[in-house]
C-alpha cells in the first residue's frame, strides 16, 4: 500500500507551493525563535521534499503556531497531516486532519482531507487473522469520501478501496469459520459462512463459503441444507473448483444439478 504515498507527494507539493514567494532558508534561520511565515513554510517544504517527514510535520505545525492568522497557516495544517501520513504516524495525521476538517469545513482541500484520513486507516489494515476494527474504520471513512464527494477525483479510488476492505472483512469471517469447522464447532462455522453469503455477496469468498456450508451441514447430518447450498453454488459458480468439491461430497461422482426453483435464489436463499 506504500506505493500510494509516492503518488500523493506530487499533489501535496503542488498544493503547498501555490502562490508562495520564493523566499529561501538557511541554517542560521533555524536559530530564530520567531521567524517570517515564508521562512518557516519553505523550510518545512524543503524537509518534505527531502523526505524528512518528521521535521516537515513539526515545521508546518510551527507555521500554524507562530502565524495562526496567516493564509499559510491553513495550508500548513493539512501539510503537517500529510507529512505525518508519509512517516506512518497515522494517529497524529488523523488528529491533524480532524482539526483541519473542523476548522475549515468549506475549504477547497476538504475532499483531500477526508480522503487522506481514510488512507490513514486503510494502510493500517492488518491480516485477516487479527481484529478487524481498523478495517471497519477504513471502510467507514472511504464510504464517507464517496458519499460527500462523489464527483471528486478521490471518489473513484475510494470506491475501489471500499471493495477491497469489504473483501478483507469477508476474509476475516472465513478465517473464523474455518477455525470453528476445524474444531468441529459446526454451528459456529455455519453462522460465519452465512455472514459472508448474506453481507458480502460480491466478494471472492462466496464460492468457498457455500462449499464450507456443504461440508458443515453434512458433518451435522443435515443433508437437505447441504443439497441446497451445493445447488446454489452450482448455479452461480458452475466452473468453480469449490463446486466440483461439493459435487464429490454430495454424490461421490457428480453433483446435484440446480433445480428451476433454485435459480435466482442466490441473494435470497439464506
Amino acid at each position: 500500500m506504500g506505493m500510494w504515498k509516492a503518488a500523493f507527494t506530487g499533489f501535496a507539493l503542488a498544493v503547498a507551493t501555490l502562490g508562495l514567494s520564493g523566499c529561501g532558508s538557511s541554517d542560521d534561520d533555524k536559530n530564530y525563535v520567531e521567524q517570517p511565515v515564508e521562512v518557516l513554510y519553505n523550510r518545512a517544504l524543503d524537509d518534505l521534499g527531502a523526505q524528512e517527514y518528521k521535521a516537515a510535520a513539526k515545521g508546518f505545525e510551527e507555521v500554524d503556531r507562530q502565524h495562526p492568522y496567516s493564509v499559510w497557516a491553513t495550508k500548513a495544517q493539512i501539510m503537517a497531516a500529510f507529512a505525518y501520513y508519509q512517516s506512518n504516524k497515522y494517529d497524529e495525521a488523523v488528529i491533524a486532519l480532524d482539526r483541519f476538517i473542523q476548522l475549515h469545513p468549506g475549504h477547497r482541500d476538504i475532499p483531500y482531507a477526508y480522503y487522506l484520513k481514510a488512507l490513514c486507516y486503510y494502510e493500517q489494515i492488518s491480516d485477516v487473522g487479527r481484529d478487524q476494527r481498523m478495517t471497519q474504520q477504513a471502510l467507514d471513512a472511504l464510504a464517507e469520501v464517496v458519499k460527500r464527494f462523489p464527483e471528486s477525483p478521490y471518489a473513484r479510488d475510494a470506491r475501489l478501496k471500499v471493495e477491497l476492505a469489504i473483501d478483507h472483512l469477508a476474509g476475516k469471517e472465513m478465517a473464523v469459520g474455518r477455525y470453528y469447522q476445524s474444531n468441529q464447532q459446526y454451528v459456529g462455522a455455519i453462522n460465519r459462512y452465512r455472514v459472508v453469503i448474506e453481507r458480502y455477496q460480491t466478494t471472492t469468498h462466496v464460492p468457498e463459503a457455500l462449499h464450507r456450508l456443504v461440508e458443515s451441514y453434512l458433518s451435522l447430518g443435515v443433508k437437505q441444507e447441504a443439497q441446497e447450498a451445493a445447488a446454489v453454488l452450482g448455479y452461480n459458480f458452475p466452473g468453480s473448483e469449490w463446486y466440483q468439491d461439493s459435487y464429490y461430497l454430495m454424490t461421490g461422482e457428480g453433483g446435484p444439478a440446480p433445480s428451476d426453483e433454485k435459480r435466482g435464489w442466490f441473494f435470497g436463499l439464506f
